[in-house]
Formats: structure tokens, sequence, C-alpha cells
């Protein structure tokens, strides 16, 4: 409902990431890494750069519903064609400044098949 939108509103920034891919699991080295995503509203983007360098900058962004539960992602803008209008489905579990998300993407054309579980924490506005 509207109350949990309103709670996944705001800026996140990436602290824990892992993902399960053909029965292996890679944790993420975030250690030269800033992810952060974005929601507002109606619409989520996230981007990410590897600090001190141009390499491995990459963003994306589109619409998405949340029902406390249950998080959609429309990724309606993202560099590789194949991804575009693809619909991820994950859950989404707000904890205090915590926002856990996980589930299976998992897009055919683009060979991409594989389970993720990260661990978001609220970017505080500094006043």
């Amino acid at each position: 409902g509207e109350a949990d939108q309103n709670l996944i509103e705001g800026s996140w920034k990436l602290v824990y990431a892992e993902i399960r891919e053909n029965d292996s699991l890679q944790i993420k080295d975030l250690g030269n890494t800033e992810f952060i995503k974005i929601i507002n509203k109606s619409h989520f983007a996230f981007f990410n750069q590897e600090l001190g360098t141009s390499e491995n900058f990459m963003a994306g962004g589109g619409t998405y519903e949340f029902d406390g539960i249950n998080y959609t992602e429309t990724l309606d803008f993202f560099a590789t064609p194949d991804y575009r209008n693809h619909i991820f489905k994950f859950k989404a579990e707000i904890k205090g400044d915590s926002l856990i998300q996980q589930g299976h993407e998992k897009i055919e054309k683009a060979d991409l098949d594989r389970y993720i579980l990260e661990k978001y924490v609220r970017i505080q506005q500094t006043k």
C-alpha cells in the first residue's frame, strides 16, 4: 500500500551483494565501487561507478511497484537493448534504515540467469 511505498522512497547505497549463478556464489567486492539506487513515487534509477576511474560506469532506471513484499522493476532505460522493458520481480524488505532485495534475474536472449541478494542502507539527507 501507500505506507509501504513511502518507506521504500529515498536514496539507497549498496553495502552487500551476492550473486548465485550455476551453483556458484559470488560476493561482490564493493571496496572500490559506489552503487546507489534512488526511488521516488513512480520511478527508480541506479548508478554504479568505480572510484577514481572512468571504467565500469553503469546506470539504468524505469518504473516500479511495491506492495510491502513484492518489488517489481520495469527496466526502461539501460545501455543493453536486450534488457530494456524487461520486468524483474523481487522480494523486498525494509528494516529500519536497511533495504534487502532478492530475486531471480532472468533474460534468456541476454543469457542472464542468476539469483541476487542485495542489501542497501538509506543515505541520510544532509541539511
